[in-house]
């Protein structure tokens, strides 16, 4: 089979395992349509042959994924809100696809993840990570809100203080807390988190893929009422808040490297 590849996206077929990468280190591998566009196609091989076990999901360089480009993102100030709605959709879609392939998808950190990023890393089934990784829900530092399940994904996986600390503030918070929570399945040092996770899609690849496809299944089902509520909460509340007054400053300075002046906003001033 020809391998595939686009500008922002390389899709290895190791037989009985995909790894595919997002290639845009330049932006901290932002996503963008392209890698959309690559997953998507790396997933739907994965449910269509058996003789593939795992897929892993990873970033080129030294940081998994920084979420949305902020410079596509600020584009989107002066659509109507239906447009704003469907490009926030076709994140959901994504989301959407890798927590429904039969086969267990890993997302393999180096670096750390933002944003839809880490949006993207906690729909997968299982995160292996370097342990000096940071995580954050950085939305709320440009004046938006999470989207792509995140809020479905933090409520899940962490306590309701620790969560609404990450949403509300935007700080970062690293790997070996989160490992410490079970949100990371496995720690490694930095540089070694895709042997790491190889070894892992080995011991899946040898595995009963029916049997796994079932597990798969139940514990979807068990989440996936939230996340489809959620998915569509956030789709609205981020495609008002792309068009809002907050958006406009946190974009816009954070591009221009300085800090925002929410309080100004608050103050009318």
């Amino acid at each position: 089979m020809t391998p595939y590849t686009n500008p922002h996206c390389e899709i290895s077929d190791l037989g009985d395992r995909l790894v595919v990468e997002n290639r845009n280190a330049a932006r901290r591998n932002a996503l963008t349509p392209e890698f959309y566009d690559g997953l998507h196609h790396a997933l739907r091989q994965a449910a269509d042959e058996p003789r593939i076990g795992a897929v892993l999901i990873m970033g080129e360089g030294d940081f998994f994924c920084a979420g949305g480009d902020l410079t596509m993102l600020i584009t989107a100030q002066d659509m109507p809100e239906d447009a704003r709605r469907d490009r926030i959709d076709a994140l959901n879609d994504l989301i959407r696809a890798v927590v429904a392939c039969p086969r267990p998808v890993i997302a393999v950190i180096e670096g750390g993840a933002a944003g839809a990023g880490l949006s993207l890393a906690l729909a997968c089934d299982m995160v292996i990570s370097a342990r000096n990784a940071r995580f954050t829900a950085a939305y709320v530092t440009a004046g938006l809100v999470p989207d792509g399940g995140l809020t479905a994904a933090l409520t899940a996986c962490l306590p309701p203080q620790m969560a609404a600390q990450m949403a509300l503030t935007g700080l970062p918070v690293g790997a070996e807390r989160l490992h410490a929570m079970g949100v990371i399945a496995e720690l490694t040092d930095p540089g070694e988190a895709i042997m790491a996770a190889m070894a892992l899609a080995d011991r899946l690849a040898a595995g009963p893929a029916d049997a796994q496809a079932a597990i798969k299944r139940l514990l979807t089902g068990a989440r996936e009422t939230l996340l489809e509520a959620q998915l569509t909460a956030e789709r609205d509340a981020m495609a008002t808040a792309l068009a809002s007054a907050e958006a406009a400053e946190g974009i816009t300075t954070f591009l221009s490297k300085r800090p925002p002046d929410f309080r100004r906003l608050r103050e009318g001033t």
